[in-house]
């Protein structure tokens, strides 16, 4: 192995992995020094990582405490201490609930090692097994070379063994909606389905179908103002939502309007009749910008002191991370993206620049902390009137896997985002060219160094008001595709590792207090123990029809993991009434997506689906010449005898949409991605209120 491949591996930096197609593939030396780059390792000659390979040896000697330590309930953790040869330490933990205790220290011994002209010896200490799951903290307390006082502090990451609440599902088999909610119209909507819907569509899938859950696309936030991006898996940021979703009418403030603003509410919300019974695209920008209109004027109706009072408690429980986010919304109305000032004066919350245009902007600080506060009501009204209406779980959250690369987080989060690089996928059967989805992942090193609060932080917020939560691309708390700026194309990239045990570990503690069940969508290329893994953690896992295949054939629906989530189909192909057809093979086709002729694309696509059918036929739910509705109900009423604990249907095949909602590796200028609205087989828009008296019956039971 070079040099330059030693310090790669050292810092999580793949230097070879296996493809979709099973064949190793190295990794070039240009790749690898572009991703260390993003890592802040130099590495562009040999006399760079030479010095690098140096320091990263050293790091750990030069730290009293590492940057975190993370351990699992019931298993005791050792943890390194350095401090100079011969002088005692003392190592407190200082626990959740305020107390303290002593850590113990192993039997350990390691020879010390000169760093920086001095002596440095390790001791070893322990996180006792009984300590229980949250977040705590290590202090220690030492002398240094010169006899001073030095001490330092960490924070200590207690998780849970297993995720509690999956063992909750147990008995029946339990299913629910899936749904992107923008598209979901009601007759109130404003061109956009909006949380009020989301509330109704809960109520009649629990009260009418008997449904446990309903799992919507991606809620947060995009831009601060129109235009807004259209895919919720590019947001601005993931901790907070979009205000887009808000219905306006809701707002309690609006039963203090006079009668002149209530009638131009009452006007505006009319005027949309004609954008809701449009089955054509999604206009979110004039929704928006109409809300917000508004909005700014339901902001300045006095609030009750009963209400005032919970605005600040939200706004305390969000602390600094909503002021930050609130105040790159006030910047944006004033700065455009290309403004050169993000890039200095405005280029993170803490400039002094920033300071002092928050205090100037302080009226749309609050604003844009309002609409949060607003937002958190509804979506907590939704989840209510889920529960109410019988659903065990009730609404399931969607986690991006990350966000945009100018927007609220990169600007807020700072150096935690990797820079010059951006997360993708390698080139798969699915893609045959690899995807870049422009987004700047985690920085592994970083989100140790902040003890893995920004993490905890968005984890909270999505998990405020959820039953469950879906995270999109699992995999990539185990390892992303990093695809360097400069590269010719997404193949191009590397994995780069992250600690798993970490970041499953307190997605599993956030859940548990949250009373969440945490689906992971692990479809793609994984290593062979990712899911397993993922099982003992309490994860459950994805699987669909179209994809569950042993040696090249079906698997037998029998066969499919208990603990999963599982469907016919996801919102990254067509419908199912649209796969039938091929109309995934037609579209890549015509944007240029196939490495293959479209010829043996559509030969090996027909055969795979007409093996699935064959399955259904097998068990007798499907007759020779059935129609494409009865297909339809058929692959269904198959997942239906998988031992998977959750079964999700996906509302566009309820009521017969054939639209594709999105080309996965496209954008706005290739395809419609995350415009098409909710419409039924004939082209005609579908309602909320329309879906009560709907017969779902054979979708539904075996």
């Amino acid at each position: 192995m070079t040099a330059l491949r030693e310090l790669a591996a050292r810092h999580g930096v793949a230097t070879s992995f296996y493809g979709w197609d099973g064949q190793h593939r190295e990794v070039s030396e240009s790749t690898l020094r572009s991703v260390l780059a993003a890592l802040e390792v130099p590495a562009q000659d040999e006399d760079q990582v030479a010095a690098s390979l140096a320091e990263h040896e050293l790091a750990a000697w030069r730290r009293l405490l590492p940057p975190v330590v993370v351990s699992t309930a019931g298993t005791a953790r050792g943890f390194a201490v350095h401090v100079p040869h011969g002088t005692g330490v003392e190592v407190t933990i200082g626990t959740e609930d305020g107390g303290d205790l002593a850590a113990a220290q192993r039997d350990v011994y390691v020879d010390p090692r000169e760093v920086d002209g001095v002596l440095i010896g390790r001791a070893e200490f322990e996180v006792p097994a009984d300590l229980p799951p949250g977040w705590h903290t290590l202090h220690a307390t030492a002398r240094d070379a010169a006899g001073l006082l030095v001490t330092a502090t960490c924070s200590l990451i207690v998780t849970p063994a297993r995720l509690s609440t999956t063992d909750l599902l147990t008995g029946a088999q339990r299913w629910g909606v899936t749904t992107q909610l923008y598209s979901v119209r009601s007759h109130r909507s404003w061109g956009v389905g909006d949380f009020g819907d989301l509330a109704e569509l809960a109520t009649t899938f629990g009260s009418v179908h008997g449904a446990d859950f309903v799992l919507v696309n991606p809620l947060h936030a995009a831009q601060a103002r129109p235009p807004l991006e259209t895919s919720p898996y590019l947001p601005t940021t993931r901790r907070f939502v979009n205000p887009l979703y808000l219905r306006v009418e809701d707002v309690p403030e609006v039963a203090l309007l006079g009668e002149s603003d209530r009638e131009e509410l009452a006007r505006t919300a009319a005027g949309f009749a004609a954008v809701n019974a449009d089955p054509e695209l999604i206009d979110r920008d004039t929704a928006y910008a109409e809300k917000l209109r508004i909005l700014e004027g339901l902001f300045t109706v006095p609030r009750s002191p009963e209400r005032q009072g919970d605005f600040e408690e939200f706004r305390a429980e969000q602390g600094p991370g909503l002021v930050d986010f609130a105040t790159w919304c006030a910047l944006t109305e004033e700065l455009e993206p290309d403004d050169p000032r993000w890039t200095d004066e405005a280029s993170g919350p803490a400039t002094a620049w920033v300071a002092q245009r928050r205090e100037e902007l302080a009226d749309r600080v609050e604003f844009y902390t309002w609409l949060q506060w607003l937002c958190d009501e509804q979506l907590a009204a939704a989840q209510d009137a889920a529960l109410d209406a019988g659903m065990t779980l009730g609404v399931v959250h969607d986690l991006a896997v990350g966000v945009q690369g100018h927007g609220a987080d990169a600007w807020a989060l700072g150096s935690a985002l990797a820079r010059g690089v951006e997360v993708g996928a390698p080139p798969d059967d699915f893609n045959q060219q690899g995807q870049g989805w422009g987004q700047p992942p985690w920085r592994p090193d970083r989100l140790a160094e902040l003890g893995y609060a920004p993490y905890r932080d968005m984890l909270r917020t999505v998990l405020a008001h959820a039953g469950g939560l879906r995270v999109d691309h699992i995999l990539g708390l185990f390892r992303l595709w990093w695809i360097p700026a400069d590269a010719d194309s997404p193949a191009e990239g590397t994995y780069v590792t992250y600690d798993h045990e970490a970041l499953v570990g307190i997605l599993a503690l956030e859940a548990e207090r949250a009373g969440a069940v945490v689906i992971g969508e692990d479809l793609g290329v994984f290593e062979p123990f990712v899911q397993d893994y993922l099982s003992q953690r309490g994860i459950l896992g994805t699987s669909i029809l179209w994809f569950e295949r042993d040696w090249g054939k079906p698997r037998p629906v029998e066969g499919f993991r208990e603990l999963c989530l599982t469907a016919v189909t996801t919102h990254d192909l067509p419908p199912t009434a649209g796969y039938l057809a091929g109309a995934h093979i037609a579209l890549r086709a015509k944007l240029g997506l196939l490495e293959r002729d479209v010829e043996t694309e559509q030969r090996v696509d027909a055969e795979q689906r007409e093996a699935v059918l064959e399955e259904a036929r097998a068990r007798g739910l499907l007759a020779p010449g059935a129609s494409v509705p009865e297909t339809v109900k058929a692959l269904h009423q198959l997942v239906l005898r998988s031992p998977s604990r959750l079964i999700g249907v996906a509302l566009v095949d309820l009521v017969g949409e054939a639209r594709i909602q999105n080309q996965p590796g496209t954008n706005d200028t290739q395809y419609t991605n995350w415009r098409i609205p909710l419409a039924d087989a004939d082209g005609d828009v579908v309602y909320v209120e329309d879906l009560a008296a709907a017969d779902f019956g054979d979708f539904l039971h075996p």
